[in-house]
């Protein structure tokens, strides 16, 4: 039987470990294969060519084969573009990677939410501070719809009723959007969320969502959190708990 060969295939490395003395596994999320994991023989000797260009938040085209639930890495170019990450920014595209390995199943294409990811690593790569957050919003966001675990956000979930502009909800593990206190700090309004719904379909969703969500940071991220915390099965992500950490050695 003929081996599957995949070439010229746009990728990032999400994640990286050692496989023997001088190889790798790599996972690996690819715009029209979804998740997969790939080994990279030789990759850790000083003269291979994987070398310097397997590295996370770094847009690739690479080639494999192999019909394994691991497959063999044949090639990989570097597309060029942004520098690497540091700091806050390298520290949030970890996060971002981590998401995607957790909520993603392997094989499962999402070339919208990989366009999107491409589009959130330029924009991160070259913000920081509150532009850096809303970012991230956005990310949640539209990586929660196009994994179907977002309700409407035009509607009540329970109840189908329309949001009132002025009106309060909240967004829950489990009951969706529904209506909430005046005095409940996480939650927005039912205009806020009305202009998310339109922001996360419109044609450019990235840009647009991350502008509607920086101007509702402070009440919308902890809903967030908390549904992504919940789908994940964990009480706090790992990349997060890292830059807990960070900031308490730095308040030091």
């Amino acid at each position: 039987m003929a081996t599957t060969r995949i070439s010229d295939e746009p990728a990032y490395v999400l994640h990286r470990y050692d496989w023997s003395e001088s190889s790798l596994i790599l996972e690996v999320f690819t715009r029209n294969h979804g998740r997969i994991a790939l080994v990279a023989k030789g990759a850790k000797r000083p003269s291979s060519s994987f070398r310097p260009i397997l590295l996370p938040l770094q847009p690739l085209h690479v080639a494999f084969g192999g019909d394994a639930e691991i497959r063999t890495l044949k090639g990989a170019e570097w597309q060029g573009g942004h520098i690497m990450p540091s700091g806050d920014a390298l520290m949030s595209g970890y996060y971002l990677n981590e998401l995607l390995l957790t909520l993603l199943a392997r094989d499962d294409p999402h070339p919208r939410l990989f366009d999107i990811y491409a589009t959130a690593v330029q924009v991160i790569a070259s913000e920081h501070g509150e532009a850096l957050q809303s970012a991230l919003r956005a990310f949640e966001l539209l990586l929660l719809r196009e994994i179907g675990l977002l309700p409407l956000l035009d509607a009540q979930t329970m109840t189908l009723l329309d949001l009132e502009p002025a009106h309060r909800y909240s967004l829950v593990p489990e009951g969706g959007l529904r209506q909430t206190s005046e005095l409940d700090r996480a939650s927005l309004s039912g205009a806020q969320w009305l202009a998310l719904q339109q922001s996360i379909v419109a044609s450019a969703p990235f840009i647009t969502t991350l502008r509607a969500c920086s101007e509702v940071m402070a009440e919308l991220k902890p809903q967030l959190r908390t549904l992504l915390n919940y789908h994940c099965g964990v009480n706090t992500l790992r990349t997060r708990q890292m830059m807990i950490d960070l900031q308490s050695l730095q308040a030091l």
